[in-house]
């Protein structure tokens, strides 16, 4: 009894051995056909039309990475800036503040240099100032998120492209046939229609969702910057009449720094 398990389990594990080479084969034309159909085509176009996506994936990869790093908050609007300049002007060294706030590339910098040095023509000239330098330096920041647009719109129409190619070629090998075509044939002309339009889609998905995305922060942090350079340009605000007080008396306005002149 004993005999015969023995013999059963070497059976057994010399079958096993024999079936390895045939299991690792059968691996192996997986992983060659899954490249095969996602990222070759025995098609010239239909092979160009995939890789030009895949590259055209990467490239929306890698900008947004970019993006994302180039408009970081800390990057856009310091705190140190904040701070530097909001001590400077507690302590009406206004000249200064105009030099270190005209050094500093952030988009703070850039806003709260355009309101000081307009100190000189009143508040209102400051906001002014500050509200277009804003604007003009949120165009800049956004106008290169446009590309992200750009490549989640092509993406997808040139996968279209690829659908209409790949069953122009499946009917053409219909007619050929007269009606009775070779399904392998057949098959291949459909294979790149949909393997086209797939990464397409692949492209198109991520790039119009980071461009959505870093879009959004963008407007929100250059919004933040423009309050936060418009509370440190606070004391050259007059200060309004107040009426109401008792005995009908109005207080008198508080006198207006003059960093120009100082």
């Amino acid at each position: 009894m004993r005999r015969s398990n023995l013999v059963r389990l070497v059976a057994g594990f010399a079958a096993s051995i024999a079936a390895t080479p045939v299991l690792a084969a059968e691996t192996v034309t997986t992983t060659q056909s899954w490249f095969k159909m996602f990222l070759w085509n025995d098609d010239l176009i239909g092979l160009i039309i995939i890789w030009v996506l895949l590259m055209m994936s990467a490239i929306s990869v890698g900008f947004t990475i970019k993006l994302l790093l180039d408009n970081r908050r800390s990057s856009l609007v310091p705190e140190e800036t904040q701070q530097q300049v909001e001590t400077m002007l507690v302590e009406k060294r206004y000249r200064e503040a105009i030099e270190y706030a005209g050094n500093d590339p952030s988009y703070l910098g850039k806003v709260v240099t355009s309101g000081l040095t307009e100190a000189g023509n009143g508040y209102g000239a400051m906001e002014r100032a500050m509200e277009e330098t804003s604007d003009a330096e949120a165009t800049r920041l956004l106008r290169p998120i446009e590309y992200l647009n750009v490549l989640g719109n092509i993406a997808p129409m040139l996968g279209l492209f690829g659908t209409v190619y790949g069953m122009i070629v499946a009917f053409q090998k219909l007619v050929e046939s007269g009606g009775k075509p070779d399904p392998g044939k057949l098959a291949a002309g459909i294979s790149t229609a949909l393997v086209t339009t797939f990464w397409g889609l692949v492209v198109a998905i991520p790039a119009l969702t980071a461009y959505a995305i870093v879009r959004n922060k963008v407007d929100a942090v250059t919004t933040e910057g423009l309050l936060m350079a418009e509370q440190l340009i606070e004391p050259f605000k007059p200060a309004a009449n107040r009426s109401g007080q008792s005995g009908g008396g109005q207080q008198r306005p508080r006198a207006t720094p003059q960093p120009i002149g100082d």
